[in-house]
């Protein structure tokens, strides 16, 4: 990857990375049920993950003159997202273990509060949202290993993203 895309991922890595921090933090600081709302966390949020890796990559393509590969488009895609979401969990971890360690214990309330409401919704037997309750009280979701994990889950699910955005973006100066 030529250092010209790679530092044009890098930046748009960081863009998302403080575009990402800022929702979290206005969340935080406005109203912490946003953080457990579905549409922000399971929609919106990475519909512009996925934009920004998608930008990366055509800004790529443009600075190689039109053609890209498919290593190049997706190490431009998952540098961007990468860097975004690491900057996120990082700023995530600092607010509910070191500013406010109380909001991390609301939000799992919350987050669990939904959950129930949820499987009741979907016809969940009363013995599975029990276990899964009981499941969610037990687990500490802010910790270090907790977030390396969904930090983890979240790199696995946006590479599988990237692969279908590379394949889709590649173009070799044979096919032209």
């Amino acid at each position: 990857m030529e250092t010209s895309t790679k530092s044009s991922s890098i930046n748009y890595g960081l863009y998302l990375g403080v575009i990402l921090a800022a929702i979290t933090v206005l969340c935080y600081a406005i109203k912490l049920e946003l953080l457990v709302n579905f549409w922000l966390v399971l929609v919106a949020l990475p519909i512009l993950i996925i934009m920004f890796g998608v930008i990366s990559v055509v800004k790529s393509r443009n600075i190689l003159e039109g053609f890209i590969s498919f290593k190049q488009a997706f190490s431009s895609y998952f540098i961007t997202v990468a860097i975004g979401i690491i900057i996120s969990t990082i700023i995530s971890y600092l607010i509910f273990n070191f500013v406010d360690p109380e909001a991390a214990l609301h939000l799992k309330s919350l987050a669990i509060e939904k959950t129930e409401i949820t499987m009741k919704n979907w016809g969940a037997p009363l013995d599975e949202i029990a276990k899964q309750v009981e499941a969610m009280e037990n687990q500490d979701s802010q910790s270090i290993s907790a977030q390396l994990f969904s930090l983890a889950q979240s790199l696995v699910f946006f590479a599988v993203i990237g692969l279908i955005v590379a394949l889709i973006m590649k173009r070799n100066p044979e096919n032209a």
